[in-house]
């Protein structure tokens, strides 16, 4: 991450990599060629342990836009997805690296120790023992870019590689002790959905199931008919009953009238 600047939103809160810029894809055809230029514009290069080793980690970011049009109106959701690759950590006795190399190898097991910090915090506070921990993102540029694929509104998984040579059995029992932390974090996850197309969908979707229940004459069966009462009685509760229904059917189509308006303002 040379050179790599990081700024954060003013308003969101998240993290973003400056100068950076989106660009749009319609197809997986289209996706999987940007993968490949990044592929081809990573830097790799030779050490005792790897002829081709990563010298950076590498982070696929897809912005996902979904509009769903119905009956009831248009619903906008939106999520992010991040497909990382993580670089593996060294060891200078084993990879025999100098120079450039050692100074990458440095940097790249720093950002790993930050990231291993962070999903212990994380893995601490889903388990209940400190729930007011604070994680470390901010130490590394890594961290910082997956707060939110870690921490936040989102479903991760975390696949680890392991090394079959009996030489890495400290970088696999590394490796493993962290898998474990991670599938302690428990992440509650909801819907990006904007807050005034959600009440929009709900009051038109309440409405018609009001409506349906005054077509259908079902609400007489919700009736709390005591015994001594009169077909008169029965008659007037059915009435206000069915009154009560028609003025929240009112009320929400008010409601929705005014959330149309804010929204067409924004």
């Amino acid at each position: 991450a040379s050179g790599l600047v990081i700024r954060q939103h003013p308003t969101s809160g998240h993290f973003y990599p400056q100068g950076l810029h989106i660009v749009p894809v319609g197809t997986y055809n289209d996706i999987e060629r940007r993968i490949t230029e990044g592929t081809e514009n990573r830097t790799i290069a030779a050490t005792n342990m790897n002829a081709t080793s990563s010298r950076a980690h590498t982070v696929v970011t897809i912005y996902f836009d979904q509009i769903i049009k119905n009956d009831r109106g248009e619903t906008k959701k939106a999520s992010v997805i991040n497909l990382v690759d993580l670089a593996g950590s060294e060891r200078s006795s084993s990879t025999g690296a100098t120079g450039d190399r050692l100074k990458e190898g440095t940097n790249i097991n720093k950002s790993l120790s930050t990231l291993g910090n962070v999903i212990a915090a994380l893995a601490e506070i889903s388990s209940g023992t400190k729930r007011k921990l604070v994680v470390p993102y901010r130490e590394s540029v890594l961290t910082k870019l997956l707060q939110n694929a870690l921490g936040g509104n989102s479903k991760t998984v975390m696949i680890a590689a392991l090394s079959p040579t009996d030489t890495s059995y400290d970088e696999t029992l590394s490796t493993l002790r962290f898998a474990d932390r991670v599938k302690r974090i428990r992440n509650t996850v909801v819907v990006n959905e904007n807050p005034i197309e959600k009440l929009i969908r709900e009051l038109k979707e309440e409405n018609e199931r009001l409506k349906l229940l005054i077509d259908s004459g079902k609400y007489n069966l919700q009736l709390d008919i005591l015994p001594g009462m009169t077909n008169q009685d029965i008659e007037a509760m059915k009435k206000n009953t069915e009154q009560e229904i028609l003025s929240q059917i009112q009320t929400n189509q008010q409601m929705l009238q005014s959330s149309k308006t804010s929204w067409d303002l924004k």
